[in-house]
């Protein structure tokens, strides 16, 4: 069977630590065969650091070497090099998020139709084992009515890269950190169709001077993004989601989660657990064991690739990418003054 031939497009630290070790760790049936980036000088580093042949400075020169590619620039190109790459007849894994908003996704998705190529977009957190359980064991939750989403780290601003940079990034720890969360909670509730999401954003710790953030060092005087969110959400099945997400929160300590409770159950993502009643009473269930791989980034990568090989469906279709950047879109334009 030929080998899928991938490029990379963007050669930062979500490339070098997870995608790039991650296709070549499926080199039975793809091939990283090109990367580029708009710092050529990083570009040749990394693709003599991985053994990549093909190295250019405009994505655009990389498109006709390779079969599929994974974008992972700033969010602020995710639709602009997703679009050229699908009309150029190229498959397309992009991360998360989506885009900077809805209208892109949308102009994706269409592009995506009309090209007849695979879409997919990195949201990884439903590839972990304990999220794939969490899946099949909905059954024994029933209908969803309630799911809490949190997202949080205490003092955990990245002082790298472009995250506190708005134009770039469309916002902060809500569409950096939070959309995972939020992406799995819809994702594990079935998708229901929002029907109202209000929502109240904040950056008033990031904004004080002389930080004590774990995460590096960043300018307070130029941070204009939220690092802290909440938001609540209505759907047309009658299911709500109470939601929170922070990269500066003073908390005790970082907590990701998603818990969902039904009318026969309820269950917990991280750690997997089940909340049900059996023989008159009320039972915890924890898993001794759960199959699967210990990194998502595998099977996320192995996903897309039998995807365009025609073998397999894609555990992250675009159509529900587009509802976790439609209703951050929706808290953001709901946030309040507190930017």
């Amino acid at each position: 069977m030929k080998k899928l031939r991938i490029g990379i497009i963007g050669a930062g630290g979500i490339a070098q630590g997870r995608h790039i070790p991650a296709f070549l760790s499926l080199s039975n049936i793809c091939e990283i065969t090109a990367l580029s980036d708009v710092h050529i000088e990083r570009a040749k580093e990394v693709a003599g650091k991985y053994t990549i042949p093909g190295v250019f400075e405009d994505y655009r020169d990389l498109l006709p070497k390779v079969d599929a590619v994974c974008i992972c620039t700033p969010n602020k190109f995710h639709a602009e090099i997703s679009i050229a790459a699908l009309k150029a007849g190229v498959h397309v894994l992009c991360e998360k998020p989506m885009a900077l908003n809805a209208e892109e996704c949308q102009a994706m998705i269409a592009a995506s139709e009309k090209a007849g190529k695979v879409l997919a977009i990195a949201y990884h957190y439903r590839f972990m084992k304990e999220a794939q359980a969490a899946k099949k064991a909905m059954n024994e939750v029933g209908k969803p009515l309630v799911a809490r989403v949190h997202a949080l780290r205490r003092r955990k601003v990245p002082g790298w890269g472009v995250f506190t940079n708005r134009s770039l990034q469309g916002g902060g720890s809500l569409i950096d950190f939070g959309c995972h969360l939020l992406d799995l909670a819809l994702w594990l509730m079935g998708n229901p169709k929002e029907i109202a999401v209000s929502g109240t954003t904040y950056h008033a710790v990031s904004k004080i001077p002389n930080q004590v953030n774990q995460w590096g060092t960043f300018d307070h005087e130029t941070f204009d993004v939220d690092d802290h969110v909440t938001a609540y959400m209505k759907f047309e099945n009658g299911a709500s989601m109470l939601f929170e997400s922070s990269w500066a929160a003073n908390i005790k300590d970082d907590y990701a989660n998603v818990s969902i409770s039904g009318v026969d159950g309820g269950l917990s993502v991280f750690p997997f657990e089940l909340y049900t009643t059996k023989n008159g009473m009320l039972v915890n269930s924890q898993a001794a064991w759960i199959p699967g791989e210990e990194s998502p980034d595998v099977p996320q990568a192995k996903n897309f690739i039998d995807a365009c090989l025609g073998l397999a469906d894609l555990v992250v279709n675009p159509e529900q990418a587009l509802q976790v950047s439609r209703i951050i879109d929706q808290i953001y334009e709901s946030g309040g003054n507190h930017l």
